[in-house]
């Protein structure tokens, strides 16, 4: 969350001109001259909150959400606020590096602990620190592609290739004067389909849509047709901005280019804009389109049931994701989520790293039972 010199001189004339009155006034005071975009609000309230508790209050409060502690019933039904992590870690900062302590040799027994690696890759993004958040996101730049090759066209040349390449057979003949004719072969060539992202990047999605991006900005690295939109109220194309080989120096390229970042959400309206404007030009050759919302749609349904349909005509293969399915008890009651799910392949969740690797290899299959949209909708009758 930035704050500058100017907004801290900007808050003290705030809270001068409106008295300290009660910590709601105080509250709303600094809101309104700190807070610039929505995904600060939580930040904000978090720290704020935490300020005003006792520094012991804190601390076993955080020791209770460590892995090694066991926590109670009631922690185990509820999981902590967001930002509430990254909010204490950075209100409690130590100035002064820790001072040396002597070496202690324990025994303890690791049968029956959780790896760190485990705990991270299970836990959803929301929740996780700033610390976590770095961590997550080297590991999506080494997860590994699928190989899920398409066959084309052209004709390459090959040893055992069904189709004899007269040319190529007559040129050799001509090297060796003409005496005899060696019969060259070739087979249809084959290379990854298109792949098409359209994130959303409203203010419910803020958590989720970063680290998804991350993993966008491997695919384009390792693959050279990738095409990347950014939806909230309006489309906008990044893929040059996800081309940059850094992918911090790419996702900053993405926030200067988008003026809707955790706005309100009009999934039909931009999907009306894609398929009028984008369709055509990259969803051509079998693309796989990563629908990413979570399909709560601000306006009405109608619209949206029709450009879905259009959407899922134009590619081969359409994939929604969506970070609600990461509760139990999901159910497809929304309208906007009933209207798009007859026109997906698949319907698969995506809030964690266990998620993704799970979208990876299914990536390089036709699909699977599991993420059969149909069977929500049979839940939902």
């Amino acid at each position: 969350m930035p704050v500058g010199p100017g907004s801290v001189l900007d808050a003290l004339a705030a809270v001068e001109t409106a008295r300290i009155g009660t910590r709601a006034d105080f509250y709303w005071t600094l809101h309104a001259v700190f807070v610039k975009k929505h995904e600060h609000s939580d930040v904000f309230e978090q720290a704020f909150r935490i300020f005003w508790r006792r520094r012991a209050l804190i601390e076993k409060i955080i020791s209770t959400m460590s892995p090694a502690t066991p926590p109670s019933r009631d922690e185990k039904e509820r999981k902590p606020d967001a930002a509430a992590l990254r909010a204490a870690q950075a209100l409690l900062k130590q100035d002064k590096p820790p001072e040396p302590q002597e070496e202690r040799q324990e025994e303890f027994s690791a049968r029956l602990t959780v790896s760190e690696r485990e705990i991270l890759q299970g836990k959803d993004f929301a929740q996780m620190t700033a610390e976590e958040i770095g961590r997550a996101q080297r590991a999506i730049a080494t997860l590994r592609l699928p190989d899920d090759r398409t066959l084309i066209r052209r004709m390459i040349p090959a040893a055992r290739g069904p189709r004899i390449d007269l040319r190529r057979s007559l040129r050799q003949s001509l090297r060796g004067g003409g005496a005899g004719i060696e019969l060259a072969r070739m087979e249809q060539a084959t290379r990854p389909p298109p792949v098409v992202a359209l994130c959303d990047i409203s203010g419910s999605m803020a958590d989720y849509t970063r680290l998804f991006l991350h993993f966008v900005h491997a695919m384009t690295d390792a693959r050279r047709r990738v095409y990347t939109f950014l939806f909230g109220t309006r489309l906008t194309n990044v893929t040059r901005a996800l081309k940059s080989r850094d992918p911090d120096e790419a996702l900053a390229l993405c926030s200067a280019q988008v003026q809707d970042w955790s706005g309100g959400t009009r999934i039909a309206t931009c999907l009306h804009q894609f398929n009028r404007e984008w369709s055509r030009r990259v969803l051509g050759q079998g693309a796989v389109v990563l629908f990413f919302t979570d399909g709560l749609e601000r306006d009405g349904v109608t619209d949206l049931t029709t450009e879905m349909d259009r959407l899922h005509r134009s590619c081969r293969r359409l994939v929604w994701l969506n970070p609600l399915l990461r509760y139990d008890g999901f159910e497809a009651r929304a309208q906007g989520i009933r209207a798009m799910l007859p026109h997906v392949d698949e319907f698969r969740p995506i809030h964690n790293l266990q998620s993704m690797e799970t979208l990876v290899k299914a990536l390089a299959a036709e699909g699977s039972m599991d993420a059969d949209p149909r069977r929500w909708l049979r839940k939902a009758a």
